[in-house]
């Protein structure tokens, strides 16, 4: 079979691979969408950390089992599945905690081993999320919702609260989408019109801005009538973004960085102690997360229609890659295998 493999920084190539047989705990999976992730686009870049080169790229993956042994999940040939990519040691201390999205031993698919930009890939059965009520496409979108997810239920925001989320790309969309179900105030920012404008007129969030608007600041405040957001969201995995979040969340709020950097940030510390905040990281996502997400796309909570703006063939990625992820109006491409 036909792979996609990321050599170096700027550089795919097709590679051959032969299908990979089963294994006991595992299931033979055809892979039908990839969705492409900010991870994928920094490491094409030569900007994501914890990575090595050369590797097969895809973790959003929508898929149907081809091959299965007997298991307690009712899982069989034909279903298909969100594949949650996280491949963690289950003995480790994070995940007999119940947070297995941050073990120590964490290998995530596409990023720390070979993804799923190919055919045919072998996962551990637990990792499958069956929704045969869903498209190949709904499903490749439902781990990138679900990194969003987590970060709003790692902010513990309620619907009595107004919650700031900085970046609108993917992440974020997921974030905002979750935040919506919820009931809460959501204002979003960026520095992209062409983000805002699709925020504002597709997926009607009430509240947009301009995140280099020189009266950022004021607007946010009168949107809070005269407040800051309990909640500050950043998925921007940029510098000034994140440490702007310090003055940007109000006394006793929450933070939660969502976008990760390669580098350090700075904060002021004594106004991190006047206003009391509470500074989260929020990383990957969790099996309930999956659960809830699946659900929330069934019923038509969560909307993933306007989402997909390009599509490309797994075979064209080395040509059409860097200039569809480079389009000003992108929101969400996928891969067809």
């Amino acid at each position: 079979m036909k792979g996609i493999q990321l050599e170096t920084p700027g550089r795919f190539k097709v590679i051959e691979e032969l299908r990979p047989a089963l294994k006991p705990g595992e299931a033979l999976v055809r892979i039908h969408r990839i969705g492409v992730c900010g991870t994928d686009i920094h490491a094409f870049h030569g900007r994501q950390p914890f990575f090595d080169y050369p590797r097969i790229l895809g973790h959003e993956l929508g898929a149907e089992i081809i091959e299965i042994d007997d298991n307690g999940l009712g899982l069989k040939p034909g279903d298909k599945c969100s594949i949650e990519p996280y491949l963690n040691n289950p003995n480790s201390p994070a995940s007999r905690m119940g947070k297995s999205n941050c073990c120590e031993d964490l290998k995530v698919l596409g990023v720390h081993i070979d993804g799923g930009m190919r055919p045919y890939i072998t996962v551990p059965i637990e990792k499958l999320h069956r929704a045969n009520e869903l498209s190949f496409e709904q499903l490749a979108l439902i781990e990138t919702i679900c990194i969003g997810t987590h970060g709003i239920e790692r902010s513990m925001l309620t619907k009595d609260e107004t919650i700031l989320i900085l970046g609108i790309g993917p992440i974020g969309l997921g974030a905002i989408q979750f935040a919506l179900t919820l009931g809460s105030r959501v204002i979003v920012a960026d520095i992209s019109e062409e983000r805002l404008g699709f925020c504002r007129d597709v997926i009607n969030v009430p509240h947009v801005l301009k995140a280099d608007a020189p009266d950022f600041e004021d607007q946010l405040k009168d949107i809070c009538d005269g407040d800051l957001p309990q909640v500050v969201l950043d998925a921007t995995g940029n510098r000034f973004s994140m440490q702007r979040t310090f003055n940007l969340a109000a006394n006793g709020g929450r933070i939660v960085f969502v976008g990760l950097l390669m580098g350090e940030i700075f904060f002021d510390d004594p106004n991190l102690h006047r206003k009391e905040l509470t500074l989260m990281a929020s990383r990957n996502a969790t099996p309930d997360t999956f659960k809830k997400v699946i659900a929330a796309v069934a019923d038509g909570s969560i909307d993933t229609k306007p989402w997909i703006t390009h599509r490309m063939a797994i075979l064209d990625v080395p040509e059409q890659f860097e200039e569809i992820v480079s389009q000003p109006d992108l929101v969400k491409a996928i891969i067809e295998v």
